[in-house]
């Protein structure tokens, strides 16, 4: 199962591998705090996006094409979902808007792309 998280939300053993997907760390959150076992900065949206979209809920669906588009043939991408194909995994963010950010584009893409069996 995937799912995603605020950063700043306490982690639980539910949440399986946490994984970040934010380019940038966030603010006032330590290591040992955000908990997790892999900082994908790779598969987060470039700079240039992610300072265009500027969490605009006007931009969401624009930002989506692109970020998508941007995730084609990803390494990083590639990896997260074989994460997904052996267990649980959290991918964790910074963003205040819990419905516009792109853990929200990855949980749609992981969750919509059909999969190997376990």
């Amino acid at each position: 199962m995937v799912r995603i998280k605020r950063v700043y939300e306490p982690a639980a053993d539910s949440d399986g591998a946490r994984v970040l997907v934010d380019r940038v760390w966030p603010r006032g959150v330590s290591k040992e705090e955000a908990d997790i076992v892999w900082w994908a900065k790779d598969v987060a949206p470039s700079t240039e996006l992610r300072k265009w979209f500027g969490h605009d809920p006007a931009r969401w669906t624009e930002f989506q094409k692109r970020y998508r588009q941007e995730l084609v043939g990803n390494a990083a991408l590639q990896k997260l979902e074989g994460m997904v194909v052996k267990g649980d995994v959290t991918l964790v963010y910074g963003a205040k808007d819990e419905e516009h950010n792109q853990a929200r584009v990855l949980l749609e893409l992981l969750t919509d792309r059909p999969r190997s069996p376990r």
